[in-house]
């Protein structure tokens, strides 16, 4: 049964909780260990902790450091998908969709808009405003509303109203409908620390470096704690293999052959400011192979994505030349002032774990799922969406629990808000009272609920402590010092990296991508973990060969060019 102690109960996931976890899973065997702290193997950890079983989880790296981090940031059902006739897919997606937006993630899951420019009068009306329909029926067929307006149909004029920057022979008309957004990494590490909240044993930075195996069964890992240098061994009854793109990289280790194959799919961002163009909604166009979003992002839009095969390094996929290009080319098809490289403030490159199939394009592989055991003791999920990653947690979690002894209770995390989410409303209801009382703008309010929920107190009384911290990070306006000691104390970075990229967004969204806040950022993380001046530097001195690897990667003409120089960028250097 999962451990009730004060440690594991705290709402906190700091350096002293991280080596209590560690203790703990050295120490006895555990129920279930999930490898890989990415959306998946987060949400399996909460899973089978809140079934009352005891986990463990070990993250090579930082949560969402892979894929998880690097999506279009979308929770959606997927309109292409309807196209592919896959409406068990889409009705699945929708109809989690609802469930963040209304359950579990209210703070950090939200409604947004877009706009589908029709070019032909009635034959694309009728076809895309039929697709629109089903997918609002099936939003609603999960028993609760979909949290969402319905699809609405809009003349020309209506459309270059909401949005003037659009080219006057782009479009007739258009459809509007609603999806939602989510900053992804945010959400892993939030549904991280809610694992460890109800009992999980969590640590990132720990690599799996084999499996221990009694004949064919598979009883546990070899581990390498990359903080420290210690080597070690965690046991458990079931493992589970949640490693995304690195799955067939984990099956080998397992000395058999994987049950299936999973393609890495590259899909690239562009992060433009908000003011290169006007618009009131975001917009969803067709290319050739699939679809472009345009999608609203704070101060910011986010453009793409791309999809295309990746067989180079998984932990730092590169965006291109050409693939900056392919984007802007296909937005500016639309747009009447075009944008160029010079509006481009952030680039992001990610993979999808596609299972593989016959088709040759990653763009037709599936975005459905699937579980194995490949050998005894260890279950296999790959494959899926973002935003389905519930469904895949529990039908791993399922799998495992089958070969547990004794009746394991179902999955209860459609009724488990993550923390931070439970009095988000009220706390939203008060927010001008809020600034009020602390001095502030009430969007400085807006931005910490909306990041934090009703966590939001712990980061106020870090400033009611230190009203320097009130103050916003240099080059980054949008955030808060008190973000990045928060981030150190609570949320589990360990590197300058995880703050600047993941914590917060300052890595894509800030014109120097953090570069001048990267100092300010090393201090305050170093106060809480006990970082001296050497310590800072190096981190910094890191991060900025990071920064400038990924700006002359997105110069080179192909993956193997752009490839070869961001991985000229040391991985993060342990003390």
């Amino acid at each position: 049964m999962a451990s009730t102690n004060n440690v594991s109960r705290s709402s906190k996931l700091g350096p002293e909780e991280r080596a209590a976890a560690l203790t703990r899973m050295k120490e006895r065997e555990l129920d279930i260990l999930v490898v890989g702290g990415g959306i998946v193997g987060a949400g399996a950890a909460l899973d089978a902790v809140t079934r009352g079983l005891s986990v463990g989880l070990l993250e090579q790296r930082d949560w969402a450091s892979g894929t998880s981090s690097r999506s279009s940031k979308l929770v959606h059902g997927g309109i292409r998908y309807l196209e592919q006739l896959d409406f068990r897919l889409v009705r699945e997606a929708l109809m989690e969709r609802g469930l963040l937006l209304q359950r579990i993630a209210p703070h950090l899951v939200k409604p947004v808009r877009f706009l589908y420019p029709l070019k032909k009068r009635v034959i694309e009306r009728c076809y895309i405003g039929a697709g629109m329909l089903l997918y609002d029926i099936f939003s609603y067929s999960g028993g609760r509303p979909p949290g969402v307006p319905h699809h609405r149909h809009l003349s020309k004029r209506q459309v270059m109203r909401a949005i003037p920057s659009l080219s006057n022979d782009a479009l007739v008309g258009g459809i509007t409908y609603y999806d939602a957004q989510v900053d992804d990494a945010r959400y892993v590490s939030s549904l991280g620390r809610t694992a460890s909240f109800y009992g999980a044993h969590v640590a990132t930075r720990v690599k799996v470096e084999g499996f221990i195996k009694v004949g064919q069964r598979v009883i546990g890992v070899h581990a390498h704690d990359l903080q420290t240098g210690e080597r070690f061994e965690v046991r458990a009854k079931q493992v589970v293999n949640a490693t995304g793109v690195w799955t067939d990289d984990t099956q080998r280790m397992v000395g058999e052959r994987g049950t299936f194959k999973v393609r890495a799919s590259k899909g690239i961002h562009l992060v433009v400011p908000r003011d290169r163009f006007q618009s009131s909604m975001g917009l969803l166009l067709r290319t050739e192979k699939s679809v472009l979003f345009v999608i609203p992002w704070g101060r910011h839009w986010l453009i793409g994505t791309t999809d295309t095969d990746w067989n180079l390094d998984k932990a730092h996929p590169a965006a291109t030349a050409a693939d900056i290009d392919y984007l802007l080319e296909h937005v500016n098809s639309v747009l009447a002032t075009q944008l160029t490289r010079e509006d481009v403030e952030g680039v992001y490159a990610g993979l999808r774990p596609l299972l593989a199939g016959e088709s040759e394009q990653t763009s037709k592989l599936s975005r459905e799922h699937l579980v194995g055991h490949s050998v005894p003791g260890l279950v296999v999920i790959a494959g899926g969406k973002w935003t389905t990653y519930r469904i895949m947690a529990k039908d791993a979690i399922d799998a495992a629990a089958d070969a547990l002894d004794g009746r394991v209770p179902p999955s209860t995390t459609q009724e488990i808000p993550l923390l931070g989410a439970e009095g988000y409303w009220a706390a939203w209801n008060k927010r001008r009272k809020i600034a009020k009382a602390f001095g502030v703008h009430t969007v400085r309010i807006e931005h910490l609920l909306n990041r934090y929920g009703t966590l939001t107190d712990e980061l106020l009384d870090l400033i009611r402590g230190d009203a320097s911290l009130g103050e916003p990070l240099p080059g980054a306006d949008d955030y808060l010092g008190a973000e990045v000691v928060y981030a150190a104390s609570h949320e589990g970075a360990l590197h300058l990296e995880d703050v600047l990229a993941r914590r917060t967004r300052i890595s894509i969204e800030a014109w120097d991508r953090g570069v001048s806040a990267a100092p300010v950022a090393a201090k305050l993380m170093g106060g809480v973990l006990g970082w001296d001046k050497e310590r800072q530097e190096r981190e910094v001195a890191n991060y900025l060969k990071r920064v400038a690897a990924e700006r002359q990667s997105q110069e080179q003409p192909d993956d193997e060019s752009a490839d070869r120089v961001r991985l000229e960028a040391p991985d993060i250097m342990t003390p």
